[in-house]
């Protein structure tokens, strides 16, 4: 609930102040106070406010409603309707310290799970039960660190418990098919493991094992890709929980080997749609302490820009997918792309190394946001877990870059990662899991007084990373850091004698831990899975009325179904979003987000060229499907349409790979844990017969939201985003979608059976190298909307018309989505037949018409125009719905 104080003001000039609660990241506040201090003026307190003053007359209630609804989130701001200015600002004081033991040795069951909801641990009966008899076993007591350190590790954000378990697989008899002992080790990564041993190019450098999957790029540099999820705290405060999010993911790459230079990212939000109407057309009333979902977007979009923007970063690729299901729980996919010298992908922790810990300052923000992620959401959440929510400051994070690029290029630091979910509990649990590590915890730099020693330890403030520094380093980062103004502080050192981690606060033991039971301890029961529809074709397409023909009622259901489809949120113009970033810093943009002469046409990918002393470049794209219920249709289309869009660029399929975000409303069914593990079997599939590796991956698998007064449960779609790089050797030859020149014939491509993996495969190769021959001059893929709205954008992007035959176009497949096909605008109107001929017999190539100087799509049948709609028409409605 907002914080609301002072005086209610009446009548005209009724005034709104909000403020950050106590304790909350003030970033403009911080940069205040370093500028005062620069010029030698005191800086005691520095704090920022909004103020809104109301030309007309409101009431009190309506005057609350406004600020807590629109102008102020209750989470982290407070509400004043009266000016407000305090002696002295609150501030958090300084609290006796006190080592606290959590009974637990001889709890019950119930007490238990008592315990573990209570405190915030979300672990299950059996995992409580793992840790009592450990400490039984030890015959003492855990403290609360120790409790909340086992918890952090154990998380299902932290360590992907479900799907690194074995799974019992059943039909729906009932009957055992077939038996995994580590679901995602032998689909995912089994799968890669066998394509790096059919390669001998050494395409993939490291997957799966560090921050970010690193693969080839030239021969003195590689390419490192990770796409996180920040979703809970981004439904409690989406700014916020946004920017934090691409802030880590960003820090991902820098943690990746010893450390990778940021040149693009990339987002795709989930959301409800932002004028949600129930089945009669009604407005449709959001659950208790929902967030709008127009505001979320507007917001979770701020967050990103942001943050980028102020560290250089261009935003370069990404989707905007609007389904009602998302409404208590939307999805933030955030993804950051790096460049790093290949001398500098290993790296290596050895005992007697300092723990340098770098960046900003330690506060309560963010604590028990990795259990909190691991947990579903309820309408009490945006009170209970307000201090799960994360505010970044990209500033910090920009200067403590160039720091550890310098300090890396100098050779002062042997291994690094981020402080993200679990904070220093995570990064220094997972350096240390070989060597132990002992800390000091008051050593740690805080931002204000009075923090326990169990919250420095699992506090998630931003912008920090930790670093294993060898002894004859440590005074030259700290020096290094010290020159940028950044700070960098000893905190510990790796190396135990029985690998333990060892903490300690104010010279008294508060922790130990062995790291062998911090990593090894967690029971893997076997889950049990119930498939549906196994052997069943799945269905790709969309279901659409089938209309055929061209008499007047025909047609008139064309152009209005083309209109609808072209104004959808899913398919129109997010123009409004792609100009907010600043897709050009660094210089390397080759082809951007939006193209075409006026630049509003929608790009399939966008390619940045990291080195501007080179020609070579990468591709950026993605894909997602969650309309299609099927999973394994649904990840064969998210694989298959990320791919193509990588295609349609320049990229082949022998310099791509991908990565998966699994985001699943719950795993607590055998059905929703059988549609997992089909998703699992067609990423495997599709990537052996694609011949593409998968080389990172992310889950997020309590994605549903519980309002507690109803006991309605809102369960988002199951939603897989595939995310695809491809490496480029020469962005010269890179093509866009819009259409070029007159009287070019478009031709498109599909395969004969979207079923096929193989026949899928082979088409996007064949495509790939007639990309590549020089004789497509545009390029657009067959998703949302089929083949009639992918000719549209092709018309709204080059401001060119086309002429195309009703036959083509005009029949019940106009409409329709499945994988595997392309339009291709062709320089040699003799090059249909050897098309032909080289994507046989897996794809089958069709003429659909010839780009015209009018401004019109116009369709023909025997030289007679039977349909036609004009260039502005179709612009106006693709662009009008999310201009905001």
């Amino acid at each position: 609930a907002a914080l609301i104080s002072g005086q209610d003001v009446d009548g005209t000039g009724s005034r709104i102040e909000i403020h950050l609660q106590p304790g909350v990241m003030d970033p403009v506040a911080s940069s205040t106070e370093m500028a005062l201090r620069d010029a030698g003026l005191p800086a005691k307190q520095v704090r920022t406010g909004r103020a809104f003053v109301m030309k007309n007359s409101v009431d009190r209630e309506q005057l609350k409603t406004i600020a807590s609804r629109i102008l102020a989130n209750g989470v982290i701001e407070s509400i004043h309707f009266a000016p407000y200015v305090p002696k002295e600002f609150e501030s958090p004081h300084e609290q006796p310290f006190k080592l606290r033991h959590v009974p637990l040795v001889k709890l019950s069951e119930q007490e238990l799970t008592k315990l573990s909801r209570e405190g915030h641990l979300f672990l299950s009966l059996v995992e409580m039960q793992a840790i009592q008899k450990h400490f039984h076993s030890l015959e003492r007591e855990p403290t609360d660190i120790e409790l909340e350190t086992i918890a952090q590790t154990w998380s299902e954000h932290c360590v992907h418990k479900t799907l690194k378990s074995a799974v019992d697989v059943r039909d729906e008899s009932g009957k055992l098919i077939r038996r995994y002992d580590n679901l995602i080790k032998e689909t995912i990564f089994n799968s890669t493991v066998e394509l790096m041993n059919r390669r001998a190019d050494n395409f993939c450098l490291s997957v799966f094992k560090d921050n970010a999957g690193v693969i080839a790029f030239d021969e003195d540099d590689a390419v490192c890709f990770k796409v996180e999820t920040h979703n809970h705290p981004s439904a409690i405060e989406p700014y916020g929980g946004a920017a934090t999010g691409i802030g880590g993911c960003i820090r991902d790459v820098m943690g990746t080997g010893l450390s990778a230079r940021p040149i693009a990212n990339t987002d795709v939000f989930c959301v409800a749609y932002p004028d949600s109407r129930d089945p009669t057309g009604r407005a449709s009333s959001l659950p208790k302490n929902v967030i709008h979902p127009k505001r979320i977007l507007q917001q979770v979009v701020a967050g990103v820009r942001d943050y980028g923007n102020r560290m250089g970063i261009p935003t370069v690729n990404g989707a905007v997918y609007f389904d009602d299901r998302y409404v208590g729980n939307p999805l933030v996919f955030c993804g950051c792309v790096g460049l790093i010298p290949r001398d500098k992908i290993a790296k290596r922790v050895d005992a007697g190394d300092a723990i340098v810990l770098m960046g900003g300052r330690t506060g309560r923000d963010g604590i028990h946001g990795a259990t909190f992620s691991s947990a579903e959401l309820t309408d009490t959440h945006a009170d209970e877990f307000s201090h799960a929510v994360q505010i970044g400051n990209a500033i910090t994070q920009k200067k403590m870059l160039d720091v550890i690029l310098q300090a890396r290029d100098r050779d002062l630091f042997s291994a690094i990662t981020d402080c993200g979910a679990g904070g220093l509990s995570s990064a220094i649990g997972e350096m240390g899991e070989t060597t132990g590590a002992t800390v000091e915890l008051d050593k740690v730099p805080l931002k204000y007084a009075g923090l326990r020693y169990d919250e420095i330890w699992i506090s998630e403030a931003q912008e920090r990373m930790v670093m294993s520094v060898p002894q004859e380093h440590v005074a030259e980062i700290l020096k290094l850091a010290f020159g940028e103004d950044v700070e960098a502080t000893v905190i510990g050192t790796f190396g135990t004698e029985n690998e333990e981690l060892i903490l300690n606060y104010r010279n008294t033991e508060v922790g130990r831990l062995s790291m062998e039971f911090l990593h090894s301890g967690l029971p893997m029961p076997t889950r049990s899975a119930t498939v549906r529809g196994v052997g069943v074709p799945p269905a790709h397409t969309r279901p659409e009325p089938q209309k055929h023909g061209r008499d007047a009622h025909a047609t008139s259901w064309f152009r209005d179904r083309l209109l609808q489809a072209l104004a959808h949120p899913n398919i129109a113009s997010k123009h409004w979003i792609i100009r907010q970033y600043d897709h050009e810093v660094q210089g390397g943009s080759v082809v951007k987000p939006l193209v075409g002469p006026l630049q509003i046409g929608p790009s399939d990918a966008s390619v940045v060229r990291p080195k501007l002393n080179s020609q070579k470049g990468v591709a950026l794209a993605c894909g997602l499907a969650p309309h299609i219920e099927d999973p394994y249709a649904m990840t064969i289309a998210s694989i298959d349409e990320s791919v193509r869009n990588a295609v349609c660029v320049g990229a082949h399929p022998d310099r791509i790979a991908i990565l998966d975000n699994f985001c699943w409303p719950s795993v607590d069914t055998d059905q929703s844990m059988g549609d997992l593990v089909r998703a699992c079997e067609a990423c495997r599939d599709a990537a052996l017969a694609y011949g593409i590796p998968f080389i990172s991956g992310k889950d997020s698998l309590n994605n549903q939201f519980t309002d507690t007064a109803t006991g309605k449960v809102i369960r988002i779609p199951n939603t897989l985003l595939i995310s695809a790089i491809g490496v480029i050797d020469d962005v010269r030859q890179c093509v866009t979608m819009d259409l070029k020149g007159r009287t070019n014939r478009v031709v498109m491509i599909a395969a004969r059976d979207p079923d096929d993996l193989n026949s899928l495969a082979a088409t996007h190769r064949a495509v790939a190298e007639i990309i590549g021959g020089g004789t497509v001059l545009s390029a657009h893929d067959l998703s949302d909307g089929g083949l009639f709205v992918a000719a549209a954008e092709m018309c709204i992007a080059s401001g060119k018309g086309l002429i195309v035959g009703a036959e083509q176009l005009m029949t019940g497949d106009a409409f329709t989505e499945r994988p595997g096909r392309y339009l291709l605008e062709l320089s040699d109107p003799t090059s249909v037949e050897d098309l032909r001929s080289r994507v046989a017999p897996h794809a089958e190539v069709t003429e659909i018409g010839l780009v015209q100087h009018l401004r019109k799509l116009t369709v023909t049948s025997e030289r007679e125009r039977v349909l036609e709609i004009g260039l502005d028409e179709m612009t106006e409605a693709w662009r009008g719905t999310l201009d905001w």
